[in-house]
């Protein structure tokens, strides 16, 4: 029976889950890509709170120098840290996140139309 090709392993900065199902919180690590995502990692980079606060914003706090660091040593990115990282101006965006900020706004747009039209359907309402 042949052997199968060994899986090169390199260092990846990726995000490791933390919290619970309902609540999740990201930690931005540093760790090879064959282990378990919430394997312990080499390095805590910076943390990643998905949840929207009361102020509608989602916290990301980073290591700047060390991630800087280790892109200097061409660690790989997974996607979401590269997008995490292109929207705080540490690289260029990235390009899926044009398109994403495009359908939402789309989408705004699309509900402030319904609400109107909504708004006028009660006002004639009214009137009559």
């Amino acid at each position: 029976m042949p052997r199968l090709p060994q899986r090169k392993s390199f260092d990846i900065i990726r995000l490791a889950l933390h919290g619970c199902t309902n609540r999740p919180f990201y930690h931005i690590v540093l760790t090879k890509n064959t282990r378990p995502r919430d394997a312990p990692p080499f390095e805590q980079l910076g943390t990643f709170d998905s949840m929207p606060n009361i102020h509608n914003e989602k916290l990301v706090s980073l290591d700047i120098e060390r991630i800087k660091y280790h892109l200097a040593n061409n660690v790989a990115l997974s996607k979401p840290v590269e997008k995490l990282l292109g929207l705080g101006g540490l690289l260029p965006v990235f390009p899926m996140s044009y398109t994403i900020a495009k359908r939402n706004r789309k989408k705004m747009e699309a509900a402030t139309n319904d609400t109107e039209e909504h708004l006028q359907e009660e006002d004639t309402e009214k009137s009559q």
